[in-house]
């Protein structure tokens, strides 16, 4: 294993079957090959266009999808050789920020019994008025009042909706957060925002942090390293500076010519 790595990812390919005409089958390959690690502490960026693949890497990582093969070693183990009990266990130390913080939010549920629900599962609390002490502690420190516990998905705007959804990942203490355009559906004033707080729990707790995104903007703002994806596979790796500054890849340079990025003096 890399030195000081907590995640090494080995020649990942996960790719998808789809039938077609006459019995014929359509082999799609989301992921094609990928090799990268993660350093404890370190945020690594994957970057690339829509329908690159980089979605699907976080979500075989976490297991939402099957690799067809490759390895996941985290902390010296290979995630996907484990068996559904032991992973169970360590989904505490790797988690998941989506997209579209409404759809990961059951809109029949309170954000107590939402922020509660992993407590219990994971054993960190013994009975609900240590959960509600510890989900009164995690909302103040995303932005919220402790208040909001006892509100519906439905009662908040997205952008609260998304430091719940944040809110729900970090009471666990994780040691690895996969961000899967966590900003990307934020009107651009609260993306800054939200993309502030995950920065600075970032710090805060030393966890490492995959952040999944086609904004090199964003992406500039929050990484140490930054891989770029095309067609499945990654193209190119570096520094935040080396990616933006000293890009190699043809596809880096035609990236960086054609995202539009947000000024940076937003998210000072």
């Amino acid at each position: 294993m890399i030195s000081n790595s907590l995640l090494e990812v080995r020649n990942l390919h996960t790719h998808f079957t789809l039938g077609g005409w006459l019995d014929t089958k359509q082999v799609i390959r989301a992921v094609n090959g990928i090799t990268f690690h993660i350093n404890r502490g370190e945020v690594l960026s994957l970057v690339g266009e829509s329908g690159c693949g980089k979605s699907t890497v976080g979500r075989t990582l976490t297991r939402l999808e099957n690799a067809t093969s490759g390895q996941v070693i985290f902390d010296g183990k290979d995630v996907l050789q484990m068996p559904a009990s032991e992973f169970r266990i360590l989904r505490r130390d790797i988690q998941m920020i989506f997209q579209d913080p409404y759809a990961s939010l059951n809109p029949r549920l309170k954000i107590v019994t939402t922020l509660s629900e992993p407590l219990f599962c994971h054993k960190l609390v013994r009975s609900r008025s240590d959960a509600r002490e510890k989900i009164a502690d995690i909302l103040e420190r995303v932005g919220m009042d402790r208040n909001d516990m006892h509100r519906y998905p439905h009662e908040f705007s997205g952008g609260q909706r998304q430091r719940i959804a944040i809110a729900r990942v970090m009471i666990l203490a994780p040691r690895l957060v996969i961000a899967d355009e966590a900003v990307s559906a934020l009107d651009v004033s609260i993306q800054a925002q939200v993309l502030n707080l995950i920065k600075k729990l970032q710090q805060e707790n030393g966890m490492a942090l995959l952040f999944i995104s086609h904004d090199l903007g964003v992406v500039r703002h929050i990484s140490d390293r930054v891989a770029v994806m095309y067609q499945g596979n990654i193209v190119e790796t570096g520094t935040k500076h080396q990616i933006f500054d000293e890009p190699n890849h043809s596809y880096t340079k035609l990236l960086l010519g054609s995202i539009p990025r947000i000024p940076m003096g937003i998210y000072s």
